[in-house]
């Protein structure tokens, strides 16, 4: 096959940050994606429905291209959020659902849950407006190895929450783990997990074998072949619970390359590229229109997108750095070459 058309895809997780560097890379989403579904982890954190409509304005007003590109927000999840806000949401089309961040989990997550357990409240209010509560799936105890921190945060927290409230409407984002796509295939409940296009193609060797890459460092880390393979075949076989959430976090080249640098992949400038290379590695391009534009539309209840894009078995060769706001970002395999290339959008 050199050739694939597909309805325009959705990415149901990515970060575009704000200001110049948004500016700088919100285009690559929108020439990809019908939909985003944007998050709110900026400093100050995105936690009230007037904040996520004006940050949305602002991606809009970046933007200068032919198609529709349609943001969605998501709100910051705090114990203190009101149940009022709660009940905003759901009468926000533009806002669909809220982000659960454990303190201290990832990138600008200083404001997150510090206690799960104290939750309870607003996860009865999201479970009974049916608004969809986004998680990233990691204890955060400083004696925990990081490999295990996914696996524990399923068995400690989100089984029990997803057996206490049975209608609570979760997505378990960025899966990295056998034990995460476990979990959502077992789920008797409305559950949905994301999967991203850097946890598909790579394993824990490529962050750490000939020297520290430091732009294979994301949060969750990448993990052993054997979970990678259990999230490919999870991706590649249909199933309507997993769809595409890119994850794209893009950050500045000397924040990464530094003594401390930050978790984060930047994917978003080739995202569909990725993800078909990775489905044809395993001879399985006839499913990738279904996770990356079909099964995330069903799971939120919005339409499908009618418009296509084509991709062509043409090398994409990816640029050593890109303009990121007044430095440069590296983005995912810079200097290397794909299979694939995103030829016309219809």
């Amino acid at each position: 096959m050199d050739h694939l058309s597909l309805s325009r895809p959705d990415d149901w997780h990515v970060h575009l940050r704000d200001g110049d560097a948004m500016a700088a890379i919100v285009g690559a989403t929108a020439r990809q994606f019908g939909r985003a579904l944007v998050m709110p982890n900026l400093q100050p954190p995105i936690t009230r429905v007037q904040e996520a409509l004006s940050y949305r304005a602002r991606i809009l007003a970046g933007l200068n291209q032919e198609h529709p590109f349609n943001p969605l927000m998501a709100l910051y999840l705090t114990e203190g959020t009101p149940k009022e806000e709660i009940a905003r949401v759901a009468e926000t089309p533009e806002v669909i659902g809220f982000k659960l961040y454990p303190q201290g989990a990832t990138t600008h997550s200083e404001a997150g849950i510090r206690s799960l357990e104290a939750l309870d409240p607003l996860l009865e209010a999201l479970a009974h407006y049916q608004v969809p509560l986004m998680v990233h799936g990691e204890v955060t105890d400083s004696d925990i190895d990081i490999f295990d921190r996914e696996a524990l945060f399923i068995e400690r927290y989100l089984e029990p929450m997803s057996q206490r409230f049975r209608s609570l409407r979760i997505v378990l984002e960025h899966i990295s783990t056998r034990e995460g796509v476990e979990f959502v295939e077992r789920a008797t409940g409305p559950i949905a997990g994301t999967l991203t296009a850097h946890h598909l193609l790579l394993n824990r060797n490529a962050m750490l074998v000939g020297g520290i890459q430091p732009h294979h460092y994301c949060l969750p880390v990448l993990k052993r072949e054997t979970h990678r393979q259990a999230l490919l075949a999870a991706a590649t076989k249909g199933h309507p619970r997993f769809f595409l959430g890119t994850d794209s976090a893009p950050h500045l080249r000397s924040h990464k390359e530094s003594s401390c640098g930050c978790a984060g992949c930047y994917t978003a400038h080739h995202a569909i590229e990725l993800y078909a290379t990775a489905f044809d590695q395993v001879g399985a391009l006839d499913q990738l229109e279904g996770f990356a534009s079909h099964h995330g539309a069903d799971f939120y209840g919005l339409p499908r997108n009618t418009e296509t894009i084509r991709l062509q078995r043409v090398p994409t060769e990816i640029p050593d750095a890109l303009p990121f706001g007044e430095e440069t970002v590296i983005p995912f395999m810079a200097g290397q070459t794909l299979p694939w290339t995103m030829t016309e959008a219809e």
